[in-house]
């Protein structure tokens, strides 16, 4: 269990559920069910690469819920985990439904988290990792059927990727930067950090609203960016992940068919 919340459990859950809803409007269960644990270990590799690099940073800021800088689990444990879980995301990428196609893009996505991790989280160049990242996890699933993928699912994965790194920041504002980790969010300070995830959230809510038809999603989409600026600044990240576990349901409900656009 000490393992798995080095991981940053919650989020690599509500990303591989989201890999799942999406992966079973194009397959049946079973192929479904291995998308989704090929994204997760591909999640394992960049949530433990984070703890991994910022471990020095977290037991000088005495981070007691981090499991290494702690000492809950050692640094050899969670180095030869990632390296496990590493050759596992790969052998599925190309191995199992994902396909060549998708298994490359999927694990663009991984190493564009992981880099980010070990080189663009402290530079201006830091959205690039979540843009392309989060743009990549619908995009493989989609390729997975040797399909094309729509350029407005492409956009809304982006747009998931900003709301999500500018939103995640936010909680550790002061901390990252008095640890010299001077990403954009860090430079353009928390009050707009906080407008670019709201406005990426209602552009997300807006070409939804497009596709579905549905007026719901652009309703949701207007509570969540209002929201966004009334909850706490830890929980700014979650309403993001929960808003984008909705939209997903709101896809594969009433738009399915608009991702499957045939070769």
């Amino acid at each position: 269990m000490r393992l798995l919340r080095t991981s940053h459990l919650g989020p690599t859950l509500v990303v591989s559920l989201v890999s799942y809803l999406l992966a079973i409007a194009l397959w049946w269960e079973g192929p479904a069910l291995v998308i989704a644990l090929t994204i997760f270990t591909g999640q394992l590799c960049v949530g433990w690469t984070n703890d991994l690099v910022d471990v020095e940073s977290d037991r000088e800021q005495r981070r007691a819920h981090k499991p290494i800088a702690n000492g809950e689990i050692s640094i050899s444990t969670v180095r030869t985990s990632t390296f496990i879980a590493l050759a596992l995301c790969i052998a599925l990428s190309f191995f199992g439904p994902l396909g060549i196609r998708g298994g490359l893009v999927h694990l663009l996505g991984v190493g564009c988290g992981v880099a980010y991790n070990f080189y663009l989280k402290a530079n201006l160049a830091s959205p690039i990792a979540y843009i392309i990242a989060f743009a990549a996890l619908p995009s493989c699933i989609v390729l997975s059927k040797y399909n094309t993928v729509p350029l407005w699912l492409v956009a809304t994965g982006s747009l998931f990727g900003i709301a999500a790194h500018f939103a995640n920041v936010l909680k550790d504002m002061e901390r990252d930067r008095s640890a010299g980790v001077m990403g954009f969010p860090q430079r353009v300070g928390s009050g707009t950090s906080s407008l670019i995830a709201g406005t990426s959230l209602m552009c997300v809510s807006i070409i939804l609203t497009s596709v579905t038809g549905l007026r719901f999603s652009l309703i949701i989409g207007t509570l969540a960016f209002i929201a966004l600026f009334a909850v706490p600044m830890k929980a700014r990240f979650v309403l993001i992940l929960l808003l984008a576990l909705t939209d997903v349901v709101v896809l594969v409900t009433f738009a399915s068919s608009s991702v499957v656009t045939p070769l």
